[in-house]
């Protein structure tokens, strides 16, 4: 070990905190660590995304499957940038590197329900609209999500994994499950909410690079779409980091962002089109009233158990509670 890193962490050791009585002892300052640990992590996963060379479009078949293998392995290895920043830092806590990612078996029926549930409140109206378009009909509609045939077609569609199934995953491990953890003891929970949506949102201005590649738009409309997305994607991910925090479970977060890849943004201009309008528009104006009441009290950690992330807080936690 060089002078320099027993400086490093001589410094630490002479200054730490215990945080009440979950054994976690926090180090003072540099949280250049956690900010450069996030960013090394947010450019492993989409430069995954590029490593194979290909002229075909993002949503070709052979495209996704090659995107999945690199996707998957960064997502794989992600937790070693969370155990070495932990062993870099020297914080200690009683939980494990897992726990402190939200993987584990207390209050999880809780984390996998209610956190989509008041997810579905707030797409009430788009939900009721695309019940009332649907050629099936509701009770059609309901049979279809038990049929094991439709299931085995969704699976087969490599779109369909994509964006239900490993875009979710491996955007919440790497984006939430292994950048809080780093974010948490440095600004604190509250903090950590807006601060971790920022690598997310910009991780997605890759998809400029293909739209200008493939001239899909005007370069003036390009640039409007990426910042467009990015806004949205940034208030997801403080939502989805929020629903991380006060649970302290990985599984809302990958529930509820499956669920709003499958009903996209709201269709708010279509709707004041549809021919039942006020009805639509009725249960829109209800899923936020509802979203916004049940907000707080749909993920209060009684639910869930102790959340261990939270004891990685050395100051104030009022998230947590």
């Amino acid at each position: 070990m060089s002078e320099d890193d027993l400086a490093f962490h001589a410094m630490f050791s002479d200054k730490v905190s215990i945080n009440n009585n979950d054994g976690f002892v926090s180090p003072d300052g540099l949280c250049w660590v956690s900010v450069l640990s996030c960013l090394l992590l947010a450019c492993s996963y989409v430069g995954s995304l590029y490593v194979w060379r290909s002229e075909l479009p993002r949503d070709h078949p052979a495209v996704i499957k090659r995107r999945f293998t690199s996707v998957l392995i960064v997502s794989a290895l992600s937790p070693v940038f969370v155990w070495a920043w932990k062993q870099y830092t020297g914080i200690r806590t009683g939980w494990s590197l897992l726990a402190l990612m939200g993987i584990r078996f207390e209050g999880f029926f809780a984390a996998a329900t209610l956190p989509l549930v008041l997810t579905m409140a707030l797409f009430l109206g788009p939900v009721i609209q695309l019940a009332l378009d649907s050629p099936w009909g509701l009770v059609d509609g309901l049979k279809l999500g038990f049929d094991p045939w439709f299931w085995a077609l969704c699976m087969s569609d490599m779109r369909w994994l994509r964006n239900q199934v490993v875009a979710p995953l491996t955007e919440e491990l790497v984006f939430r499950a292994c950048m809080l953890p780093m974010l948490v003891p440095c600004a604190g929970p509250t903090t950590a909410i807006f601060v971790c949506p920022l690598f997310f949102g910009v991780a997605h201005f890759h998809h400029v690079i293909e739209l200008l590649r493939f001239r899909q738009a005007s370069v003036s409309g390009i640039f409007f779409s990426a910042v467009f997305q990015f806004s949205y994607t940034a208030v997801f991910g403080a939502y989805t980091a929020f629903i991380f925090i006060r649970t302290g479970h990985l599984v809302g977060p990958v529930l509820c962002h499956s669920f709003c890849n499958y009903m996209g943004f709201p269709a708010v201009s279509t709707a004041m089109e549809h021919p039942q309008r006020l009805l639509i528009l009725f249960c829109y104006l209800l899923g936020v009233a509802l979203f916004l009441l049940l907000f707080f009290p749909a993920t209060d950690p009684f639910f869930y158990g102790s959340a261990p992330i939270c004891s990685l807080a050395g100051g104030p936690r009022d998230v947590c509670s």
